[in-house]
C-alpha cells in the first residue's frame, strides 16, 4: 500500500496540524504532546504547529486524564501544558491537516469540512500508515492503564510517519 500525500500548506513555509478526539483529555492530547516533541526533535517546530481539540465541550480548560499524563510522563514526555479545548468550525480554515482519532470523530467534523472545501485536509490519524487495516485509535478512557500504553505506542508510530512526511512538505 502507498501513502496518500499530505495536503499542501495553506501558506508556504508553515504547516498546521490539528488532532481531534471526543473530549480532548486522552487520545488527541497524547498525540499532540508526542507529535509536538517529535516535530521539535526533527527541528521543524519553527514551521510546524500542532494543536488538539475535542468534539465535545465537557472538559474544556481541564488538564488531560491523569492516566494519559502518567503514561506520557513515564515515557519521557511533558504533558503539563495541555488544557482541553473544543473543536471549532474555524479549524477547517486554519489547519492544513485535521486528524481525528476515530470514525465517529471523523464523521463529526467532516460536514464542516465539506461545507468549507477542506474535506481533502481531513483524514484519520492512523491512516498515515499504509500498512494498517484499521486506522482508528481506540478510546482508552473506560479501560485500564494498558489502553493508554497501547494508544501511546500507536501515537508514537504514526507521529514518526507524519514527521517524515512533514519534512518533505516543508522542504527539510
Amino acid at each position: 500500500m502507498s501513502r496518500v500525500p499530505l495536503p499542501a500548506p495553506r501558506q508556504p513555509g508553515t504547516y498546521h496540524v490539528g488532532l481531534v478526539c471526543l473530549g480532548n483529555i486522552c487520545r488527541s492530547p497524547m498525540a499532540d504532546v508526542v507529535l509536538s516533541a517529535k516535530v521539535a526533535e526533527a527541528g521543524l517546530d519553527d514551521v510546524v504547529t500542532v494543536a488538539s481539540s475535542g468534539t465535545g465541550g465537557w472538559h474544556v480548560g481541564k488538564p488531560m486524564d491523569p492516566r494519559a499524563a502518567a503514561t506520557l510522563s513515564a515515557a519521557g514526555y511533558d504533558p503539563s501544558r495541555h488544557r482541553a479545548q473544543q473543536f471549532a468550525p474555524s479549524w477547517h480554515e486554519t489547519f492544513d491537516l485535521l486528524l481525528p482519532m476515530d470514525a465517529q470523530n471523523l464523521a463529526d467534523i467532516q460536514t464542516g469540512a465539506r461545507d468549507s472545501g477542506a474535506a481533502p485536509r481531513v483524514r484519520l490519524f492512523r491512516s498515515l500508515d499504509p500498512d494498517l487495516s484499521d486506522a482508528e485509535v481506540p478510546d482508552p478512557y473506560y479501560g485500564g492503564d494498558s489502553g493508554f500504553e497501547e494508544v501511546l505506542s500507536m501515537v508514537e508510530h504514526s507521529s514518526d510517519l507524519l514527521v517524515d512526511q512533514l519534512r518533505t512538505i516543508v522542504g527539510r
